[in-house]
């Protein structure tokens, strides 16, 4: 009987996040919406994975008052205001440790 080699899988390396111009995105949403071809068909031949041109087509519903959600400029203005109260945070504690550490020196004989 022939020993069986244990191989070990490949550990999984990320997947590289591709980007894609509005026009891109713009042009693959109106070839689903024009066409009435299947998402999964249109992406294939596009060469994106079908989840990603079903969240862009799901996200222009939103935009044009189709479907329920936040639109694209609220979802940038929400990360805008997000990133904002993130540095007001860090702000506000710097200078909490900042006022308690002169209140310590300056009480102190």
């Amino acid at each position: 009987m022939e020993e069986q080699q244990h191989r070990q899988p490949k550990p999984k390396q990320p997947r590289t996040r591709r980007e894609f111009t509005k026009e891109f995105k713009h042009d693959a949403v109106e070839l689903v919406r024009a066409t009435g071809r299947p998402i999964a068909q249109i992406a294939r031949d596009l060469g994106v994975y079908d989840s990603t041109l079903g969240n862009w087509v799901r996200q222009d519903a939103i935009d044009h008052g189709e479907r329920e959600g936040l639109t694209t400029q609220e979802r940038t203005r929400l990360r805008q205001l997000e990133a904002d109260n993130a540095r007001l945070r860090m702000e506000r504690d710097l200078l909490k440790r900042t006022v308690a550490f002169w209140v310590k020196e300056t009480s102190t004989p």
